[in-house]
């Protein structure tokens, strides 16, 4: 993310500005290897969701530090995030997330339209 007057450039800032604008709900993966949110008993396939922004973050003096952020929506017009480090850093230990996730629709919405 580029430094600009006003710009977001931390994740706790993204976080904090996606909130107000209802991507509050975290989605994870189950048991069965789907993804589902924390607070509601709503179970999703890759196709029930769409990835509508991501964000990269990296760390200023460890690459452990790097995280991305998706931002998702389901069919329903949920919304919510997944929070995930880079590659070999992962934080998902999940059978079959990466795989998960690569398989979700990607609708790349500017920044203007989500926030």
């Amino acid at each position: 993310m580029q430094d600009k007057p006003g710009e977001m450039t931390t994740l706790s800032q993204v976080m904090a500005k996606m909130k107000t604008k209802g991507y509050d709900n975290e989605f994870k993966m189950s048991d069965h290897g789907r993804m589902q949110r924390a607070e509601a008993n709503k179970v999703y396939n890759p196709e029930d969701l769409k990835i509508v922004r991501t964000f990269r973050f990296e760390g200023e003096s460890d690459p452990a530090d790097s995280t991305i952020l998706y931002l998702l929506e389901d069919k329903d017009g949920e919304k919510g995030y997944v929070l995930d480090a880079y590659g070999a850093y992962t934080n998902h230990e999940e059978t079959g997330f990466d795989d998960f996730i690569k398989k979700i629709p990607v609708e790349d919405r500017e920044e203007q339209e989500l926030f």
